[in-house]
């Protein structure tokens, strides 16, 4: 019988990957109702880091409802703001793939420090390939870099509708406007609100070889995605399923389908819950105790 905890959430703030304040909110199982919030975790709870999709943020439904229901299902889970978005500090446009990937090391240095060692990321999209980015060891500039002892802890990636590579977004934005490309800046509407992309932005997301680099994760991936994204396509979950194994080549990420699900949850709202509930197992089997 799983426990439901009571559920405590609070936010927080501390220094990215490339020095400007992140803003982040704690959600965390607590035994007791009336438990202060930076008392001890209850005894088993795995502690994971919440990454969200391009120009999002932490505060977007699916990912609050997601991290929510895993606090009342026993894991602490930090959902934070990359540089530049939500009620992070910075300029976006100065942003990329790198910086995000220096972030979420610093994020997941904060929750250890704060929380609890981690044992789990979680990505929604571009917060995805981040999870796995981390995860597979890709290297990153800043001095929020993530050390080996601390990745090591890293027992289980779950991922939702996530790209298997940063290449397909950079053509993407340019093909909105190639102004990026031909004057280096240009304006872009996403989400219906207009974000500058610059043309060091897409030069950063060609630059990774995401998909080269998933060999290297040495824990189970869980990729929820669904087969009628028409964001991320469902071939993206199959190509991260097949790259990924464990030391022995077996197949490491199990894939599940969620249908007719857009890529924001909007049409099927009651998928975020169901991705929590199934998360919590995957992430308590694989996540807990990890120190």
């Amino acid at each position: 019988m799983t426990t439901t905890y009571h559920r405590r959430s609070y936010r927080v703030e501390f220094d990215g990957g490339s020095g400007f304040r992140l803003a982040g909110i704690v959600d965390r199982p607590s035994i007791d109702p009336n438990d202060v919030v930076d008392g001890p975790l209850p005894d088993g709870v795995p502690t994971v880091v919440f990454s969200h999709c391009f120009t999002c943020s932490k505060d977007l439904k699916a990912i609050t409802r997601i991290s929510r229901r895993l606090a009342e299902l026993g894991v602490a889970v930090l959902r934070f703001d990359m540089t530049g978005l939500g009620g992070s500090s910075g300029d976006f446009s100065r942003t990329s793939f790198s910086t995000n990937l220096a972030d979420l090391s610093a994020a997941i240095t904060f929750a250890t420090d704060s929380l609890g060692p981690v044992g789990g990321l979680i990505g929604h999209s571009f917060g995805g390939a981040a999870s796995l980015g981390v995860a597979a060891g890709i290297p990153h500039s800043g001095s929020n870099r993530l050390s080996e002892p601390m990745r090591s802890r890293i027992a289980a990636v779950v991922t939702i509708a996530a790209p298997s590579d940063t290449q397909h977004l950079a053509t993407l934005l340019e093909t909105m406007n190639p102004a990026i490309a031909t004057e280096g800046i240009g304006e872009v509407s996403i989400g219906g609100r207009s974000w500058t992309i610059r043309k060091e932005m897409t030069a950063d997301f060609r630059s990774h070889r995401l998909a080269d680099s998933l060999n290297q994760i040495r824990c189970p991936v869980l990729a929820f995605h669904s087969p009628v994204d028409q964001t991320v396509s469902f071939d993206h979950a199959l190509r991260i399923a097949g790259l990924i194994h464990d030391p022995d080549g077996m197949p490491a990420c199990s894939i599940i389908a969620l249908p007719r699900a857009d890529h924001l949850f909007v049409n099927e709202p009651r998928d975020a819950i169901f991705v929590a509930e199934t998360s919590a197992a995957f992430l308590r089997r694989y996540a807990q105790n990890v120190f």
